[in-house]
């Protein structure tokens, strides 16, 4: 876990080390504690470790004004969303909590949001994001209006890993898990050459960093 962590952060110190000075300082074990106290479960052995390392919102606090991602760090991680720090975890954990118990699901298999969930990325709004299965270990993600999807990652580790692939150029391996087979439109870690060719040509990419069928075709035809 922690070598992958340290592909990233050595990607960002060479690319944009602006962004690297913003990923705060290493977490507390006594905040990771009250977190869990509040939150009523217990982060795995991956997050806990993650977050010992680098806590975004480390000795900050968010303004009364601030959006639910009050502290986010624009990392460019897997999912195009904001890294969430230990505040934003919670802030983030209790309103998804909110909405599914205000407004249950009709299906109880397919739930809104389920207390073992920990978000670990997420947009400023909430509205979309990742989170980490406590029970699992795996990753997925959620998204407004859609049920949300899991077992995208293998694992924490996995959906890091699959970051420092996707900021280095290349492959270290299969980072998908079991709930998520392989689609044509996913990113790819030789991807950057066609996202470059679609913003200079107009396309555009959606905010996952996903290519459409119909632009990676374009993309092929205009190579021949």
């Amino acid at each position: 876990m922690r070598e992958a962590w340290e592909r990233v952060t050595a990607w960002l110190e060479r690319n944009d080390p602006e962004v690297c000075a913003a990923l705060g300082a290493p977490g507390s074990p006594a905040a990771i504690g009250a977190a869990e106290l509040r939150m009523g479960l217990e982060l795995p052995r991956e997050l806990r470790q993650w977050l010992l390392t680098t806590d975004v919102d480390a000795g900050r606090q968010p303004d009364d004004q601030a959006c639910l991602v009050a502290l986010g760090c624009e990392v460019p991680i897997a999912g195009g969303h904001l890294l969430l720090g230990l505040t934003d975890i919670q802030r983030v954990y209790f309103s998804q909590m909110g909405v599914e118990e205000s407004e249950p699901s009709r299906d109880p298999q397919y739930p809104f949001w389920r207390r073992e969930w920990v978000p670990i990325a997420a947009e400023r709004d909430g509205l979309y994001g990742t989170f980490l299965d406590t029970l699992t270990g795996t990753v997925g993600t959620w998204a407004e209006a859609h049920v949300p999807e899991e077992g995208v990652y293998a694992s924490l580790f996995a959906f890091i890993q699959h970051t420092a692939d996707l900021l280095e150029g290349r492959s270290s391996g299969d980072w998908r898990g079991p709930g998520r087979p392989l689609r044509e439109s996913d990113p790819r870690p030789d991807d950057e050459p066609l996202h470059r060719w679609a913003r200079a040509n107009g396309f555009l990419v959606n905010d996952r960093g996903r290519v459409p069928a119909s632009i990676r075709d374009a993309y092929e035809n205009s190579r021949r």
